[in-house]
Order: structure tokens, then sequence, then C-alpha cells
């Protein structure tokens, strides 16, 4: 995996994670619990479902762990504001449509597409870090190539 995320987006992992493994469990184990209790288990739907929300929930505590573990701390303090990295806001074009747009880099935690916020492990997103104004990258996309602008860091 090996995001890059900030340390506010550890915190909020960590702070899921906690939830997940003992409010959450406890929760879903009391339901079990009530669901067994009206009989047969085979035919019994209130079991299933929190069959069903126990292996969710275990799936997002792995999925939570595995990326803590493997995530890349971003000091948000040491960047250089005269190149693109995570938070930083830019004006870009894109080269074949003369198209122009304003972006902020971020996190895959903070990755909001509709208002331009772009993860910096995006194609788009990988292409533009590091970057300065004036500079054109090439982005290569599944299925397509084009060219970006850096016009403006913001």
């Amino acid at each position: 995996m090996n995001n890059k995320l900030t340390e506010e987006n550890m915190k909020k992992l960590e702070e899921e994670l906690e939830y997940r493994m003992t409010v959450k469990r406890a929760q879903i184990a009391k339901e079990k619990l009530e669901a067994a209790a009206h009989g047969d288990r085979s035919e019994n739907a209130e079991y299933k479902e929190a069959c069903a929300n126990y292996r969710e929930n275990d799936n997002r505590i792995q999925y939570l762990m595995t990326m803590i573990s493997t995530a890349t701390i971003i000091d948000e303090n040491d960047v250089n504001k005269s190149i693109l990295g995570i938070n930083s806001k830019a004006r870009i074009k894109f080269v074949e449509d003369d198209f122009e747009d304003v972006i902020t880099l971020v996190t895959t935690m903070d990755l909001d597409p509709e208002n331009m916020h772009i993860s910096i492990e995006s194609d788009l997103g990988k292409a533009l870090s590091g970057k300065k104004a004036g500079d054109v990258v090439e982005v290569n996309a599944p299925g397509e190539k084009y060219s970006v602008e850096v016009l403006e860091i913001l």
C-alpha cells in the first residue's frame, strides 16, 4: 500500500481502528447473541446479518491496520511552497483542451474529485508532485496520455 498521509489522516485512521475494535465489535457481538437467541440460526435473517456485519467490520479493521502500518507520514511543516506536494493548490491547464482549472493535491483520504481535490497517488497527482510553475508534464492515465501545464502555485 504505502499511502502518503498527514498526521491528521493517521490520527483519524487510529481513532476509527480503536472504535471498530472496541465499541463496534462489542455492539455486533451483542446483536449476534440476541439474534442467536431467536432460534434456528440457519433460517435466522437477523443472525446472518449480524455475521455479515461482523465480517465487514473485521475486513475494515484489517484494512485500517494495513494502512497504518504501511503509510508514509508527510510533515506538512516541512513543505517547500514553491513546488507541488500534499495540500498544495495550483492553477493548471490541460494543454490539448486549453482548459484551465484549480486543483489541490491531497492524500488519498482527502480525495474529492468533484471539488478538484486530487490524490497525490493518482496519475495526475503523481505527474504534478514535485513540479513548479511553468512545468509541463505528461500524465499517463489508463487508456490515454495528456499534457498538463502548471500555470501558478497558489
